[in-house]
């Protein structure tokens, strides 16, 4: 249950808690900041396809260039690997090291969905083998599954699979992931891709206190739908005393770290093109900060994850590249001075991811 703040917190109007939050994501302004230390602020970036992670980081940073998180990946500086929510994200090497051990509870939840695959399986020992057979060489997951099927033939092929990733942290080998190199998904373990011994989890203080600094004024309820973790009532609850609170809108109550930036409602929010399953749209229970009710559900079809325009901090549109041309579907009709704005984001954009090409921008049909 969501819990209501006393009468005496501030209230954070829907502007409010939107500027706080794209003020902590670098998207108010874009950052002087390397790839790497980027990352490690957002506390990773979702990367369920290679070229998410690229686009995040060009409309937030100054200067960045597609290789220079290449160049971090490929120096194993930062990797990716399954940590939050069950999905791929690219981390640095001390969070592949540290985040994962915080979210394996969720992991072996995870788990238990594939029990009947399971039956008379030894999960350690197929850990112990799993790690084996990748730190050997780095493998295919389909080559990893006929590994382990030797072992337990009678067992679901697919289970065994999501079993050893749900054990073990595994990481996605370079040259996947690298920008306009990327090859098959081969994982081998985090510890030995960085050749660094995995790390002791991290309090879980600590992770809400980096949560808040890149995501806040947030709810408990907030932060677990970020971590795929539960119970966390109870951290929120000490480390009271060394955070502010606040009032959603709707009376819920939110926390922050003190010194964190929270903006006029009224400072400017240039319009910024995000990529699919950007974690700014997917780190909130309460995503209105960001969506507005009327566009709710619009940049999603299915499972699939579309790319985003905001305009004025708030979700306005999508936009895709077809050929040589990026084309943006508004959801409403733009000003002048709206269009010419996401105009010179979208080539801004465009020179910086790709360079040699001669894309244009075109404003498709609105999204009405």
């Amino acid at each position: 249950m969501t819990t209501k703040a006393g009468q005496d917190a501030p209230v954070l109007g829907t502007r409010a808690l939107n500027r706080a939050t794209l003020a902590r994501q670098l998207l108010l302004g874009r950052a002087e900041l390397s790839a790497e230390a980027a990352v490690a602020h957002l506390v990773g970036l979702q990367a369920q396809n290679v070229k998410p992670p690229y686009y995040a980081l060009a409309a937030r940073l100054d200067g960045f260039t597609p290789g220079d998180l290449s160049e971090a990946m490929a120096e194993r500086r930062v990797a990716r690997l399954v940590t939050m929510r069950s999905t791929i994200h690219t981390h640095t090497a001390d969070d592949c090291l540290t985040l994962r051990p915080l979210v394996q509870a969720a992991r072996d939840r995870e788990l238990h969905a594939f029990r009947k695959g399971l039956a008379g399986v030894d999960l350690d020992r197929l850990a112990a083998l799993a790690r084996e057979l990748v730190e050997e060489e780095p493998r295919t997951m389909g080559q990893l599954r006929e590994a382990l099927l030797t072992e337990w033939p009678d067992a679901d092929p697919q289970s065994l699979a999501v079993a050893a990733r749900c054990r073990l942290p595994l990481v996605q080998v370079t040259p996947r992931g690298l920008w306009e190199r990327s090859g098959q998904v081969r994982l081998t373990t985090a510890e030995h891709w960085l050749a660094r011994p995995a790390r002791p989890a991290p309090a879980a203080d600590d992770t809400v206190l980096r949560y808040l600094g890149a995501f806040g004024p947030a709810s408990v309820r907030d932060m677990q739908t970020w971590a795929g973790l539960t119970r966390l009532r109870e951290v929120f609850e000490r480390l009271r005393p060394r955070l502010l609170t606040f009032r959603a809108p709707d009376g819920t109550e939110l926390f922050d770290l003190p010194d964190a930036p929270r903006p006029d409602p009224d400072t400017p929010a240039p319009p910024r093109l995000l990529p699919e399953f950007d974690n700014l749209l997917l780190s909130h229970a309460d995503r209105t900060r960001l969506v507005p009710p009327a566009h709710k559900g619009r940049t999603w079809t299915g499972n699939q994850a579309h790319r985003v325009l905001l305009v004025d901090g708030f979700v306005a549109g999508l936009w895709r590249t077809e050929n040589d041309t990026l084309v943006v579907e508004p959801f409403g009709r733009l000003t002048e001075e709206e269009r010419a704005g996401i105009t010179a984001e979208g080539e801004r954009m465009l020179a910086v991811l790709h360079p040699e090409a001669a894309y244009g921008v075109r404003f498709g049909t609105v999204r009405g």
